[in-house]
């Protein structure tokens, strides 16, 4: 894989054949997976018509997989956030005709935080549609200023993740939007470890945090979803007690190397009951995306 005029990664099959696909999930018993762009294809950097090309392309690559393959896959789209008009068009495409769920975007667009005002109607249409937002941290702050020991991957990913939510939070979109499904990637990234500190923040600095909302941040925690790809059994129990079981799903990053290197173990090995595990692996996943399970009976 190429980005730009420069060696990116290398990539095997997994990432486009879902016969390759259902073959590893087959070996963690995975039953569904849901389907996303890989982040270096957003193309945010792109003229607005020529990224909405390749979306249509990569969303109508994913419609089929998941047409032929049912009871196996879900699909979310991509979308050219950089061009209002364009993302919402596409985004009503995706769930109007191809059938998908919702979407995936990045922590930023073009180094933009999402709670600027060409983003809203985006989010305000996702809304209207009962689209599934999933925010996976892209593009990283600061990654040119710490670029040895996969330092962008390690530290930047998280802080972004966090950037995004509080964005939205503070930006107040999360406010306007009550009913708006977002969940984030790799379990919030450093925003739940951190929360003490933004709450603080808001409470002793309003001039600064409530400028736009003034509502504190605790209000929103279970607003939104968090996947549960935390690598770590405390980190896990942390989440779902900050969050509740009923906001955390099963996350995997498959098939890369920060990713879950057996699906669902973390979970299965935890000291959770029954009834949680059931919504950590799928249950909580299937709620956010607003599909029932005896779709796929």
């Amino acid at each position: 894989m190429m980005k730009d005029d420069e060696f990116f990664r290398e990539i095997l099959s997994n990432c486009w054949d879902p016969e390759v696909r259902m073959s590893d999930c087959d070996m963690f018993n995975v039953d569904i997976q849901v389907l996303s762009t890989i982040p270096v294809l957003f193309n945010y950097w792109a003229k607005p018509k020529d990224c909405l090309e390749i979306s249509r392309f990569l969303n109508d690559h994913i419609s089929e997989v998941v047409e032929r393959y049912p009871k196996r896959f879900i699909g979310l789209g991509t979308i050219p956030m950089q061009d209002t008009d364009l993302a919402i068009q596409e985004m009503e495409r995706c769930v109007k005709k191809l059938g998908l769920p919702g979407i995936e975007i990045g922590s930023n667009i073009n180094d933009m935080n999402l709670n600027e005002p060409q983003f809203f109607p985006i989010f305000e249409a996702a809304q209207e549609l009962g689209a599934s937002i999933f925010i996976h941290p892209w593009n990283m702050m600061g990654k040119a200023l710490m670029e040895k020991y996969w330092l962008p991957w390690l530290v930047g990913m998280p802080a972004e993740t966090s950037r995004a939510i509080c964005s939205l939070i503070f930006g107040g979109v999360f406010e306007r939007l009550p009913d708006l499904k977002v969940a984030f990637a790799h379990g919030g990234g450093s925003f739940p470890a951190t929360f003490g500190r933004v709450e603080h923040g808001f409470n002793v600095r309003p001039d600064l945090c409530a400028i736009d909302n003034n509502v504190g941040p605790r209000k929103y925690i279970k607003q939104f979803y968090y996947d549960a790809l935390v690598h770590d059994e405390k980190a896990l129990e942390y989440l779902v007690n900050f969050a509740g079981a009923d906001r955390v799903a099963l996350g995997t990053d498959y098939p890369f190397p920060l990713g879950d290197l057996e699906p669902g173990k973390l979970i299965e090995s935890s000291g959770f009951d029954t009834t949680t595990k059931e919504k950590l692996l799928g249950g909580t996943a299937l709620d956010w995306l607003g599909i029932p399970k005896e779709q796929f009976v």
